[in-house]
């Protein structure tokens, strides 16, 4: 067996610098917001010749803050507290083999962007800031969608927390990004294990430090910087 170099095609814009806060599956906040900027060899326009005439994109792209890290056949997943192991094939874990990941995010539109050529704006993603794309496919639902398929043990999740505001922080973030973090906080973005109610958490989002706390079902931003 041969080993095929993988290259990227293109790396994602995001709002996150950094894995925490990152939702931890696609789609699950709709509101987020990302640009999928090309490689110069594959900024031509050929190569997305009739994307526009779908709603959704697959997007195989890489763990790239993973690479060179140990792969091991069982991980602990957040849905557990990272109390129980499963398989790494049975997970969505960063940790695997190749530290290859998978995206369904929706397209929101194909623009020219000055220096970066053609470029997708997309919907929904989980990926950090900067992560290489290695290919983008579309999805087809006659195929990709599955309605009675089981989710396992990991059922899709629910916004759980509720989240306010302290004075004065709500401003410090774009209007156009509120709903979207709101959304992300809602998630409840700490390990599952943490149940630290004096503990201040810190999340990049959109280029600020926002850094909040969480007691019982309430999360209350206290800075953003």
């Amino acid at each position: 067996m041969t080993n095929a170099e993988l290259r990227p095609i293109a790396t994602i814009q995001s709002d996150f610098g950094t894995k925490f806060g990152i939702p931890r599956q696609s789609g699950i906040v709709e509101e987020l917001k990302a640009r999928i900027v090309f490689e110069p060899e594959y900024r031509q326009s050929e190569t997305l010749r009739g994307i526009e005439e779908f709603s959704h994109l697959w997007l195989i792209w890489q763990f790239s803050e993973n690479v060179g890290a140990e792969w091991s056949p069982t991980v602990r997943p957040p849905r557990f507290g990272g109390n129980i192991r499963q398989g790494v094939f049975a997970t969505r874990s960063p940790f695997r083999p190749n530290f290859l990941g998978l995206s369904c995010v929706k397209l929101e539109a194909v623009e020219e962007v000055k220096g970066c050529g053609l470029t997708l704006l997309v919907s929904g993603a989980d990926l950090m800031n900067g992560t290489p794309i290695f290919d983008i496919k579309p999805y087809l639902p006659y195929s990709d969608c599955i309605p009675d398929a089981k989710d396992g043990f990991a059922p899709r999740p629910d916004f759980t927390l509720q989240v306010e505001f302290s004075e004065g922080t709500l401003e410090q973030i774009p209007e156009e990004k509120r709903e979207a973090l709101r959304k992300v906080l809602m998630c409840d973005p700490r390990p599952r294990y943490h149940d630290d109610e004096t503990r201040v958490y810190g999340m990049e989002f959109a280029g600020r430090d926002v850094r909040f706390q969480v007691k019982d079902s309430l999360l209350t931003v206290i800075e953003v910087c």
